[in-house]
């Protein structure tokens, strides 16, 4: 975002973006055990895990894919991993718990949550990363849920999808401009 802040620690509605997303990870039912995933880049996102008494596990910041392919690694995750940016102020346990129902029950090794992009348009939300699916573009929530033993292996992964319009997943915050909208969404 181009900030001086660590884009978890972004104060939004009087808190980190971070303790917004970790306290829906908390509210879901279906979510055993967490941990917040740093870098060199977040020094301060990984001493406020500290204080916090989160688990957290350092990546060396090589992008999406990279980092989380290190950590499954590191953690020994092979079962269903759900994943989350700390960006989606609006998400709550029960959105969570639905995800991992859908992942559940779609029989693949990969489930992502999409947005239309129009909806983002809609709402004056930036558009930064997309993703092809069933021959639909879709904006990426960055909510999703793989199987880790997969996520080490070589090749294609089955994947399925869940398209959305709700708000706790439509708030994705990538821009000061998003973090504006989204405040004032949120207040409403």
């Amino acid at each position: 975002m181009g900030l001086p802040t660590e884009k978890p620690m972004l104060v939004f509605g009087g808190k980190p973006l971070l303790d917004w997303v970790v306290a829906a990870v908390q509210a879901a039912k279906k979510i055993g055990q967490f941990y917040v995933i740093t870098s060199p880049n977040t020094p301060v996102t990984e001493e406020h895990c500290r204080a916090m008494g989160w688990n957290y596990v350092r990546t060396d910041a090589k992008g999406y894919h990279n980092d989380l392919k290190q950590a499954v690694s590191k953690l020994d995750w092979m079962g269903p991993v759900l994943t989350m940016p700390s960006d989606v102020p609006a998400i709550t346990g029960e959105v969570l718990d639905r995800v991992v129902d859908a992942f559940e029950g779609c029989g693949k090794d990969f489930l992502a949550v999409f947005v239309p992009i129009e909806k983002r348009k809609e709402l004056g939300l930036s558009i930064s990363s997309t993703d092809e699916y069933k021959g639909v573009w879709y904006a990426v929530s960055g909510v999703n849920v793989v199987n880790g033993a997969k996520v080490l292996g070589e090749g294609k992964v089955e994947t399925a999808a869940i398209i959305t319009e709700e708000t706790q997943v439509v708030l994705n915050v990538n821009t000061t401009k998003d973090f504006e909208i989204a405040e004032k969404i949120l207040k409403k």
